[in-house]
This record gives C-alpha cells, sequence and structure tokens, in this order.
C-alpha cells in the first residue's frame, strides 16, 4: 500500500478526505442536504487539512518532536490525562499564571473559534441541518438521526441562529485585547512582527466582523448588500483556512499535543532525577536529559566538555556560568556559589 504514495503525507492526506467524503455522504443523508451556498468553505477546508498535514508531518518528524509524540502516546492513559486535558485544552490554567487578562484573552479567542469551528464545520459538510415542521418547531438533525425538536421562538432556537454572533463577539473581544496587550506591553512590542503576530488578529478580526455584518444585512437593512458580504466574509475565511497551518494560528490544532508533552514531564518527572555534574542539584529527569543527548547526537550537536561530561547534564545556572567561562577564560561554573536571581519568578 505505501508504494501507492509518493508520500507519507499524500498516503494521511488522501485517507483522511476519503474519510471525509464518507462522513458527508451518511451525515448528508446520501449528499441530499449539501448547502451549495457553503461549497467555498468545504474548498477552504479540504485545502487546509492539506496544509495542516503538510505542516503536521513536518514538525512530527524533528527528533525532539518523535520522543514527545512516541513516549506520550505510551503515556496517554495516565491517570492525570482528563485533568491535564482539561487544564490544557479547556480551562487554559496554564495561562492563568500569566494573569487573569492573558488569560481571559485566550478563553474569548480559543473558544471564540472552537465553538465557531464546531457550528461551522457540521453545517458545511452537512453533518447538521435543519428542518421546519408546520406546528412551528425545528427538527435539528445530526447525522441523518432527528436529535431534539425546538420551537422556532425559544431560547434554544435563539442560541442556535445567533451562535455564530456569539462567538464573533467573543473573538472580537479577545482580539481587541490581544492588540491592546501588544501595543502597550514593551516586551511584546520588541519581540512581535507584523507578519506573525498581527496579521493572525487581524483576519480573525475581519472574519468576525464581516459575519456580523450578515447578521445586520438581514435584520436592519432587509437583506442588502447581503451577496456581496457573503462573498466577502467566505473569502475571508479561506483565505485564513489556507494561511492558518503556516502562521501562528497553527498552535490552535497542535495544541492536543501538549497533552502528550505534560504527560512525558510528570510521568519520568516522578521517578529519578538527574543530578547536575557541577553542584550535584536534581533539575531533570534521567530519562529528559537522556533523551536531550540523543536528540542532539541525531542532529549532529555535540556539547561534550573538557571535564568529559555533556553540556545538557548541568543545570541552568551552572550552564549559564559555564558559558560565560567560555567566554572570560575563567571557570565560573566550577563556582559554588549560586546566583542570586536563580529562584526568581517571571
Amino acid at each position: 500500500m505505501d508504494r501507492a504514495f509518493a508520500s507519507k503525507f499524500a498516503k494521511m492526506f488522501f485517507f483522511t478526505v476519503v474519510c471525509l467524503i464518507i462522513l458527508m455522504y451518511i451525515g448528508s443523508r446520501f449528499f441530499t442536504h449539501i448547502d451549495l451556498a457553503l461549497y467555498g468553505y468545504m474548498v477552504g477546508t479540504v485545502v487546509f487539512i492539506g496544509g495542516f498535514f503538510y505542516r503536521f508531518i513536518a514538525w512530527a518528524e524533528r527528533p525532539p518532536t518523535k520522543v514527545i509524540i512516541k513516549k506520550g502516546l505510551r503515556l496517554l492513559f495516565r491517570r492525570s490525562t482528563p485533568q491535564t486535558t482539561v487544564e490544557h485544552l479547556a480551562t487554559y490554567k496554564f495561562i492563568w499564571n500569566r494573569g487573569i487578562y492573558r488569560w481571559t484573552q485566550h478563553i474569548l479567542l480559543g473558544w471564540g473559534c472552537v465553538l465557531a469551528c464546531l457550528v461551522t464545520f457540521p453545517l458545511v459538510f452537512g453533518w447538521m441541518y435543519f428542518t421546519m415542521e408546520n406546528n412551528g418547531t425545528y427538527t435539528v438533525v445530526g447525522f441523518g438521526i432527528d436529535i431534539m425538536r425546538v420551537k422556532a421562538d425559544g431560547w434554544i432556537a435563539f442560541l442556535f441562529y445567533n451562535a455564530l454572533n456569539i462567538t464573533a463577539f467573543m473573538v472580537i473581544a479577545g482580539v481587541c485585547m490581544a492588540l491592546y496587550r501588544r501595543i502597550k506591553n514593551m516586551q511584546a512590542r520588541a519581540e512581535q512582527t507584523f507578519v506573525y503576530d498581527f496579521l493572525p488578529l487581524y483576519l480573525l478580526l475581519f472574519i468576525s466582523i464581516t459575519g456580523l455584518m450578515l447578521t445586520g444585512s438581514n435584520m436592519f437593512l432587509h437583506g442588502w448588500g447581503h451577496p456581496v458580504i457573503t462573498l466577502i466574509h467566505q473569502w475571508s475565511v479561506i483565505i485564513t483556512l489556507i494561511y492558518l497551518p503556516f502562521g501562528k494560528l497553527a498552535h490552535i490544532p497542535f495544541r492536543p499535543v501538549s497533552v502528550l508533552a505534560r504527560n512525558y514531564r510528570e510521568h519520568y518527572g516522578e521517578k529519578e532525577m538527574k543530578a547536575c555534574k557541577v553542584c550535584s542539584t536534581g533539575f531533570v529527569s534521567v530519562e529528559q536529559s537522556n533523551d536531550v543527548i540523543e536528540v542532539l547526537k541525531q542532529s549532529g550537536v555535540e556539547f561534550k566538555m573538557d571535564e568529559g561530561f555533556h553540556l545538557a547534564e548541568l543545570c541552568l545556572p551552572c550552564r549559564r556560568k559555564y558559558r560565560m567561562s567560555r567566554f572570560a577564560g575563567v571557570p565560573t561554573h566550577e563556582i559554588k556559589v549560586k546566583e542570586a536571581n536563580q529562584n526568581a519568578k517571571g
């Protein structure tokens, strides 16, 4: 079977698209509930999948990533995995430690985008649709199965109608918070670039505003300008989907891998710790230290020191002092006194 494809990327992309078409066939009741007005989103999604696999495979083939994925998958059924998954993918607890402002910003952006996708993609691929009955109720259909009936003027139907509007307001608020921080925070201003840091935010902002304009056109302008706004909004979504795997927004679909990395660190951190070759302080697990040395070796990088051990076998303070010694010619890494700020936070 492998000989039928030019590469691993080609094989994975082919089978993913085939599975997607099969799910569309089943979910839309044999393609009878495909909305052709959403055809552009469908094409953009397929291109996004191709770009995602290309980027992910290129990233996953790197030696460090291979180690994390391989060993992280073995530890997937740790008792702490559900809690780690919730903290990394739902509550963003790891960002809470950086401050409530950044946490709120990420919650609005992250969940705004995720909820919008959970609404948009099932509609685009025909996995979910609504049928209207004569008694003033909607039937919500998912994968050809009647899931629930809601009153057309009820609050549940109202949430269905305005789900994308709600997520648009969430994304706009999150983007505005992110832009404000990037403009006012001196550290962020020194590190950011327009293409990598600002462009993704502007794309999300443009998508959200044009999406709200569609609702405004229907509610207040009796549909005036709706066809033009529809095309502008659709093209903005398609361009963002194509760009997404190759820019900063790629960390959204890559985020689940952080659960594997957390399991890896926690599992081996509970075992034997690596003692620093200079100060004898335990600073990392033996497994992680050995993996770092092996990965560097695979990459053709050797950090053997004159004393006979590897630079990765030093804790961070001793490692910094060793680098200083290479410039100053003074064996500062052998000084037993610790740095005054080595336990400083921030």
